[in-house]
């Protein structure tokens, strides 16, 4: 790794225009020189945070790839850095890049737990799952201070209304007892993000989360407490963490989670770009033979869209790796699976008065 490029503590390592805009910055290179000379950086590196006020916080999810229907992100943008991360495009929505932008312009939507509130309230909305985290992780570090999700958690167990969180970050054991709470009634389901065993991969591969080693305490607590844990092993990149399938599987499965599930990398719009050009900086000596892999899965190019495609790929490479899937599963988790929650016990807490019939 070039230790002398690399900006540390982020994923990605450049600036990358928005699509939308007909103008952009540009560091020039006798300008880059110029810092250099001088011993001054070309640009802040520290994290923006800004309010956003949506008028509504729920998204409808279309695609038949995923097993959900409805997902809230009380933050766009993520301070976590994944290199790999889909959600980098939707930050050019919001007016920002999807490179370095993504990680150090942090919008929160301040009043997302009253508007989560007011969809739940509604008489015509019928109790279905609502997934936290389907763009950006619910528990970034800016979580510990502004308490959104911890507040949106309480309005769900106000509620009654069964909830899915999907997380990297240990700081989801901050709000053990409400998620306990919600438990008791079967309305949560947690997925864990696990993507290696290399602790030296995840500092480059996600520099600001949370360690292999925490991420396993966080799914042996949440299990110990009775609380359903699916470990999520996404996405897999060839040649980077394509061999850690097996003893990952192993090793979550030991410290109490119920399921595994996991996807193929796929670099869509700006990604394939702030990635090959991350890999090219972090992991010279691979990143052709990464590059080409990637490719391999999605018929010859980084880009995948198609529905039943994009998750799992095809070729090759891509038959391995969903092979090893199926066996870790049948070899780790035969016995186990996830439960389904319950949507029986919402719609009385709408007034807050039982039905007598």
């Amino acid at each position: 790794m070039n230790q002398n490029k690399i900006i540390k503590g982020r994923g990605a390592q450049v600036e990358v225009p928005n699509r939308f805009f007909e103008l952009h910055h540009e560091k020039r290179p006798d300008f880059l020189e110029f810092c250099n000379r001088e011993g001054e950086s070309p640009g802040n590196n520290k994290t923006v945070y800004s309010p956003v006020f949506p008028k509504t916080i729920l998204n409808k999810v279309d695609s038949p790839d995923l097993g959900f229907m409805y997902s809230m992100n009380p933050y766009q943008g993520c301070e976590h850095g994944c290199i790999y991360c889909y959600a980098r495009n939707s930050h050019e929505y919001w007016g920002y890049g999807p490179g370095l932008d993504f990680e150090r312009r942090i919008l929160f939507k301040k009043e997302a737990p009253i508007l989560l509130e007011r969809v739940l309230k509604r008489k015509n909305w019928k109790a279905y799952p609502i997934v936290l985290s389907g763009n950006t992780d619910c528990y970034q570090p800016v979580e510990r201070e502004l308490e959104l999700t911890k507040q949106c958690l309480e309005v769900f167990l106000k509620y009654k209304h069964p909830v899915s969180i999907i997380t990297k970050n240990v700081l989801i054991l901050r709000d053990l007892e409400i998620l306990k709470a919600l438990n008791r009634d079967q309305l949560l389901s947690v997925s864990v993000s696990i993507t290696t065993l290399s602790e030296k991969t995840r500092r480059i591969l996600e520099p600001r989360t949370a360690s292999l080693k925490k991420r396993l305490e966080t799914v042996k607590v949440l299990s110990s407490s009775g609380i359903p844990v699916n470990v999520m092993m996404a996405p897999i990149i060839p040649s980077i963490n394509s061999h850690e399938i097996l003893p990952l599987a192993k090793l979550v499965s030991e410290h109490g989670a119920q399921s595994i599930t996991h996807s193929i990398v796929r670099l869509n719009g700006a990604i394939g770009s702030v990635f090959e050009d991350w890999i090219k900086t972090a992991i010279p000596d691979r990143a052709d033979k990464v590059l080409n892999q990637i490719k391999s899965c999605h018929g010859g190019t980084l880009n995948e869209s198609r529905f039943g495609k994009r998750m799992r790929g095809e070729g090759k490479i891509a038959e391995h790796i969903n092979g090893l899937i199926k066996l870790a599963k049948n070899k780790y988790f035969k016995d186990k699976d996830m439960p389904t929650l319950n949507c029986n016990l919402h719609e009385p807490c709408k007034s807050g008065q039982l039905k007598l019939f």
